[in-house]
């Protein structure tokens, strides 16, 4: 029975204490949060205790921490918590700042702990197929992505101060499903976007609708789109053209039926958000970090994937402000 610390009760965190607490090798003992009420509340739902985060990391009995805290105490938590002898699984991204991110990858790489990066949408059950698909040559090489990612709204402008931006917040995610599908790294990334959504997000210095490309040494293409704004729902696609064939993952759907009348066909939305279209996906990613602690095996998602994604967003952040590719060189964002 490995004994699990969550750190952090916001709105992530509780989804992670689900997948903890219905996993049979867990037990969630001890969860902290800035705000101790939030950390009180969750933790008496889910049989656990409220705890200050630095008596979580040095308390020797918990194996593992789950790190579901703001963005900025990302990397400082990962060393700390690797530096007690805890495996690790963190939220995206590893931090706000590549140089701070690779720093983080430098201090812990000597520590003998696992960490893992929670790109949950790897465990989606349709990316997890069409990856099969992929990997098995049922399409040949794959040449050209396509991956469509719209938010049904944006969130508060005070969650848009802090997050990083689009491109570190967002579009990370899609940033990983790329690398992931294809492989490494890209070669040039180059990023369009502008606030048309929501006034107050350019403001505040964001943008809120976006298209990047990205380009592979070999000649592989792909081509992100995102938007805080798809009235119609949570819209998650992906599609990938090939050498021998398409590959195409389409939205879940609130449920099935079709009506098909005499005006047309008509059939349910995308699932309104990620609580509703990744739950399963949440557990997945939980399931896979657990095994792989507890066969001792290769993480499926690392440390290093993580920066991987931060070193893409931070090049789509610099082509849209300088309006030209940017190239990635020894995982680093490279302008001309």
């Amino acid at each position: 029975m490995f004994k699990i610390g969550l750190l952090g009760a916001g709105r992530i965190g509780n989804v992670h204490a689900q997948s903890i607490t219905s996993h049979p090798l867990c037990q969630l003992v001890a969860i902290s949060d800035v705000h101790m009420p939030s950390a009180e509340k969750l933790a008496a739902t889910c049989g656990a205790v409220a705890r200050s985060t630095q008596d979580i990391l040095n308390d020797p009995s918990i194996d593992a921490v789950l790190i579901a805290t703001s963005t900025d105490t990302h990397s400082h938590l990962i060393e700390a918590a690797t530096a007690a002898g805890k495996a690790v699984l963190c939220e995206k991204p590893v931090d706000l700042d590549l140089t701070r991110a690779l720093a983080c990858q430098e201090a812990v790489k000597d520590c003998g702990r696992p960490v893992m990066i929670g790109f949950n949408r790897r465990f989606d059950p349709q990316f997890a197929a069409l990856k099969r698909a992929l990997d098995a040559g049922e399409i040949g090489k794959g040449e050209l992505l396509s991956i469509t990612s719209f938010d049904p709204a944006p969130p508060p402008v005070s969650y848009i101060k802090v997050s990083g931006g689009l491109f570190r917040d967002m579009a990370i995610h899609d940033f990983d499903m790329a690398c992931w599908l294809f492989g490494g790294l890209p070669e040039t990334v180059s990023a369009i976007a502008s606030s048309i959504v929501d006034p107050d997000i350019g403001e505040a210095g964001d943008v809120d609708t976006a298209v990047i490309t990205l380009r592979w040494a070999d000649g592989r293409i792909a081509a992100i789109k995102n938007s805080r704004r798809a009235v119609y729902g949570y819209d998650q696609r992906v599609e990938l053209l090939g050498s021998e064939g398409l590959l195409t993952a389409n939205n879940v759907l609130e449920h099935t039926v079709t009506k098909v009348t005499t005006g047309g066909a008509v059939s349910a939305k995308p699932e309104f958000f990620f609580l509703e279209r990744y739950m399963r996906a949440y557990k997945a990613e939980w399931t896979a970090f657990i095994a792989a602690l507890e066969s001792g095996s290769a993480l499926p998602v690392t440390l290093k994937d993580g920066i991987n994604a931060l070193a893409v967003a931070e090049a789509a952040t610099l082509s849209a402000k300088l309006g030209k590719p940017v190239a990635l060189q020894n995982g680093q964002p490279v302008t001309a």
